[in-house]
């Protein structure tokens, strides 16, 4: 079994889900005792949270680069970024290890192919949500059509990320209104929405809509599971 290598902490509470979900996962596939292996840097949020909101990238870059290249050392086979944002600087983060990296959205798109799906709609930080990094990604390398709530919706579902979940908090007002973003969202067309932030599966999950939902966390550890457990 290959060493998972986590860098997380962006928030802990959905980082929290992943180490669970991968555990899990191993446990179901192995069976008896088995339990994943796993090297986690966990960052401190705040002041990457400050750099990402001043728009310095490049100072994120740095320090995730180089908490991952401690990930590598300490003998990791393989990378997972526990937040979907911080995809922004996977080019660089890539580029300073020589471990493959499991993309977030790579993963996703692969789960919506396997289900003939065309058209998402996609929910997050404003960062993953307006810039082109990520929905980028799922158009060019996938063929996918991506929809996003319009600006005032952004705000709701951006605030509720940073003012709320990240801090641990399920607000019912919040997920009452991120219900009604994805069921707008189906109404323009979408066959699925993309929760496009690690934290969102903590406040909205599949019974609580008709909409089909990709829960980022769940596919992403799923895929980690099976890449580390294959031959």
């Amino acid at each position: 079994m290959k060493t998972i290598g986590l860098l997380g902490g962006m928030s802990w509470e959905s980082t929290v889900g992943y180490y669970r979900a991968i555990n899990e996962g191993v446990k179901k596939s192995l069976g008896g005792l088995h339990s994943a292996k796993i090297i986690l840097h966990s960052v401190d949020f705040d002041p990457i949270e400050k750099l990402q909101h001043k728009g310095d990238w490049d100072g994120t870059a740095k320090i995730l680069s180089d908490a991952a290249l401690g990930i590598q050392a300490a003998g990791a086979d393989f990378l997972l970024i526990c937040t979907n944002t911080m995809h922004k600087v996977a080019p660089e983060i890539e580029g300073a290890i020589e471990i493959p990296l499991l993309h977030i959205a790579d993963a996703t798109a692969e789960q919506l192919a396997e289900k003939g799906i065309k058209t998402v709609g996609l929910l997050g930080t404003a960062f993953t949500m307006e810039q082109d990094f990520y929905k980028g990604r799922l158009t060019d390398k996938h063929g996918l059509k991506v929809l996003v709530p319009d600006e005032a919706d952004r705000d709701i579902v951006h605030n509720v990320i940073y003012g709320e979940l990240c801090l641990g908090r399920q607000v019912e007002s919040s997920k009452a209104e991120y219900l009604r973003i994805i069921e707008h969202l189906s109404d323009r067309g979408a066959e699925a929405v993309i929760l496009g932030c690690t934290e969102i599966g903590m406040l909205v999950g599949q019974a609580d809509t008709k909409v089909e939902l990709c829960d980022t966390t769940a596919i992403h550890a799923a895929k980690a599971v099976e890449y580390a457990i294959k031959s």
